[in-house]
């Protein structure tokens, strides 16, 4: 008889009946993870065992259920009756598999536990979920799961149109940093007005001005956010941001727009309702977040010294709906190659210019401000590279791309605020970038950059001797 199940050693011990009995609840939890994994580290089933299929759809049954939804009682026991029904039908197949049985023990468990009666109604796999049109995420898994059903109704088909949403993330801070949607990781001067989204639903465009005399770094100074009207959700709302004017509404004076779409429980446990678009300031005057129920997008903007932030979370394919005319979006396609300061992903650390140097000369030297209240205006100092490390270091463990940002920024401008907008910059991130693997970026060194470079050019130098050659022999 073959061993199915998590390949861990000592794994027979847990088949025991003393220690089943006991650990029943933690067993239907490690069933839970283990067929959930993606990587075949937990062998639960042969191919004619189907007890993965049957936990995957108590999951997907389960998941959206809470204790503070009406009825919650009532579907938990019809998803339970249905894992049972799952798990009897395959029961054959199943003999001797350690997850089988341990997920009959923890159904048997959970029904004790519930009083749910074994009689009775059961979930189907696939349940009509109410269609919320002014909550992206209800849309989406809509139309997820009617294409999910109409797949297995229609097995040789091969349409993939409709599968769970992808996001993209974007992000501005310092002098200025972009991080964008192909998390490409550039330093940029674009002074003046520029867009960094400009599609279908939603436009996002920076002002950049110069930060100090003799430097071509600029940082943010002002920001405007147009929501585009969505038929039966809200019409245009427009957002704007200046150094010392962050504002808690929207220009017209509202912070929200649109009909109550879905309950929401907040942190005290009371039900509430929340509308396609609403603003919530989270610090008066440094702090604010604006969330786009309706076409799934978060935008978070701060006030850190004079400048402004930006961190932006966007579906994919909402980002990707735009025309020829709406191509040059920085978050999208990166910073011209004449605006860029970095080279290739190299930040190369700049000298501190004659003019910040006589400027600096005549400010005072400020203590160091706490990470949750920016240093007031004027607050610079001269700094040296290590200098500049030692301060960035204080509040950026990591040296990724972050530190070597607030680095740069302190030896180019002596405004210790930065280091305060690359910390913000990166936590801000870490909430809305999707992919954790993708968060951490290094720089890349400048023999690496050099190397880079001259590889290209010996590209285009031997394409170019090709196309001679090519053309003597014609």
């Amino acid at each position: 008889m073959g061993r199915a199940g998590c390949c861990c050693r000592g794994a027979e011990r847990l088949a025991s009946p003393s220690m089943v009995r006991r650990f029943r609840p933690l067993l239907l939890l490690i069933i839970v993870l283990c067929c959930g994994a993606h990587i075949g580290q937990c062998q639960v089933a042969t191919p004619q065992c189907r007890i993965q299929k049957c936990t995957t759809d108590f999951v997907s049954l389960t998941s959206h259920l809470t204790p503070a939804v009406d009825g919650f009682h009532t579907e938990f026991c019809k998803a339970l009756r249905a894992y049972s029904a799952c798990t009897q039908r395959t029961a054959k197949s199943c003999r001797g598999n350690l997850v089988f049985h341990s997920a009959v023990l923890g159904i048997s468990d959970l029904m004790s536990q519930r009083n749910c009666s074994r009689d009775g109604p059961t979930s189907s796999t696939h349940p009509e979920i109410h269609l919320e049109p002014c909550n992206y995420h209800s849309r989406t898994q809509h139309a997820h799961i009617h294409s999910h059903a109409h797949t297995h109704s229609h097995t040789h088909g091969h349409s993939h149109s409709h599968t769970r949403p992808g996001y993209l993330f974007c992000g501005l801070f310092g002098d200025p940093h972009l991080r964008t949607f192909k998390d490409s990781f550039q330093t940029c001067k674009v002074e003046g007005a520029w867009p960094l989204i400009d599609n279908d639903y939603l436009s996002v465009q920076v002002t950049n001005v110069p930060v100090v005399p003799g430097s071509s770094a600029t940082a943010t100074n002002k920001i405007t956010i147009i929501f585009k009207p969505y038929e039966g959700c809200t019409d245009q709302r427009v957002y704007q941001a200046v150094t010392d004017n962050l504002p808690a509404a929207f220009d017209d004076g509202t912070v929200s727009s649109g009909d109550p779409i879905h309950a929401s429980a907040g942190v005290d446990g009371v039900s509430g309702k929340v509308r396609a678009l609403w603003i919530s300031e989270r610090s008066p005057g440094r702090h604010v977040e604006l969330h786009a129920g309706y076409i799934g997008v978060t935008v978070i903007v701060r006030q850190l010294g004079r400048y402004l932030t930006l961190a932006v979370r966007i579906p994919e394919e909402l980002a990707q709906a735009y025309d020829a005319t709406q191509d040059l979006q920085l978050c999208l396609n990166g910073c011209p190659n004449g605006e860029r300061i970095d080279q290739a992903g190299h930040l190369p650390l700049p000298i501190s210019p004659p003019a910040l140097g006589l400027q600096l000369q005549q400010l005072r030297r400020p203590s160091y401000s706490s990470l949750t209240q920016a240093s007031p205006y004027g607050a610079s100092q001269v700094f040296g590279v290590e200098g500049a490390k030692e301060r960035c270091r204080e509040q950026l463990e990591v040296q990724d791309i972050y530190f070597h940002s607030c680095v740069f920024d302190l030896l180019t401008t002596g405004d210790v605020n930065f280091t305060v907008a690359a910390y913000s910059a990166q936590k801000d991130m870490e909430s809305l970038h999707p992919h954790r693997d993708r968060w951490r970026i290094y720089p890349r060194s400048a023999a690496i950059s050099t190397l880079h470079s001259d590889s290209h050019l010996i590209k285009q130098f031997a394409l170019l001797l090709v196309c001679a050659l090519s053309a003597a022999l014609i």
